[in-house]
């Protein structure tokens, strides 16, 4: 069976999430994305992070993240997350996450995220196994664009 390259999941804005504006705070997208990712790995791959590291003691951390936010996320509102491993190296995972409104017609943000693959134990940056890498090869999903701004103007809706 063929693995789903494009992860989606639906989340709801929280009242606690937003600021006076009504609007999801701007740190807050991070958290909405990054929890989407980690809940649609496990569904869609059955890849708990938490339990390889509870009993591997290997796991991801993030290095850099990037985002655009292009729409407001309003309070109450269901948006869809997606996600897609856009490149991998042999210790690195590079993710893009984008936030929708309920049918996916407006772009509300996109974050690019690097998360480095890590030994707890040894406390040092640690190579994927060979079964990752296999997952990996299988799911990823390359994106065209060189740059985080060249791909932001390639998924904003054009002004006509």
């Amino acid at each position: 069976m063929e693995l789903l390259k494009v992860l989606e999941s639906k989340a709801k804005i929280r009242f606690q999430d937003c600021d006076p504006f009504n609007h999801l705070n701007n740190a807050a997208y991070i958290n909405y994305m990054i929890n989407a990712r980690e809940d649609q790995i496990d569904k869609f791959y059955n890849l708990d992070i938490f339990e390889l590291a509870k009993t591997q003691g290997i796991s991801w951390v993030v290095s850099t993240n990037q985002i655009a936010y292009l729409k407001p996320a309003l309070l109450m509102e269901e948006v869809i997350i997606d996600s897609q491993l856009r490149k991998f190296t042999e210790n690195e995972l590079h993710v893009e996450i984008r936030m929708w409104n309920h049918d996916k017609t407006v772009l509300k943000a996109v974050l690019w995220s690097t998360f480095v693959h890590f030994n707890l134990l040894q406390q040092k940056r640690w190579n994927h196994n060979e079964e990752l890498i296999k997952l990996f090869d299988a799911i990823e999903k390359p994106i065209t664009e060189k740059t985080f701004e060249e791909r932001i103007l390639k998924l904003k809706p054009q002004k006509v």
